[in-house]
């Protein structure tokens, strides 16, 4: 079981960024694949980004590519999701999550339900 810790969120107004981290306690991290998921009030849970175990491989939900950037350090056992022109339609709880598979190569299409494991998420609110 990977045990998740996320960090950064808060405020910011529209247009601004915010940087995501979380930290993971497992001796596996380099081998799972990693990303992040979102949750709005009313709203089911939407995929975000994902990056393979090397993190030579990223894929992105439709509605903030181009704005987020997904980074892991394998060393240091993080996960990071860079968050840059903000929209009001961003705020939500994010959750960074572990894959269930080992050692996925492509990380393209993958869905909330390839994660298996959750960190307690951390609230981005973006404001108009």
């Amino acid at each position: 079981q990977v045990h998740l810790v996320e960090s950064g969120g808060g405020l910011v107004q529209a247009g601004g960024s915010l940087r995501l981290s979380c930290a993971a306690s497992v001796s596996t991290f380099s081998s799972y694949a990693m990303g992040w998921v979102r949750q709005a009030p009313g709203k089911e849970r939407e995929f975000v980004a994902a990056i393979s175990y090397s993190g030579s491989s990223t894929f992105y939900g439709d509605s903030v590519k181009g704005r987020f950037t997904i980074s892991r350090d394998n060393a240091m056992k993080s996960v990071s999701l860079q968050m840059n022109s903000l929209k009001p339609e961003d705020t939500a709880v994010y959750y960074c999550a572990a894959d269930r598979k080992f050692r996925r190569v492509v990380v393209t299409n993958m869905a909330s339900t390839d994660f298996g494991s959750w960190g307690q998420g951390t609230q981005v609110t973006v404001s108009s």
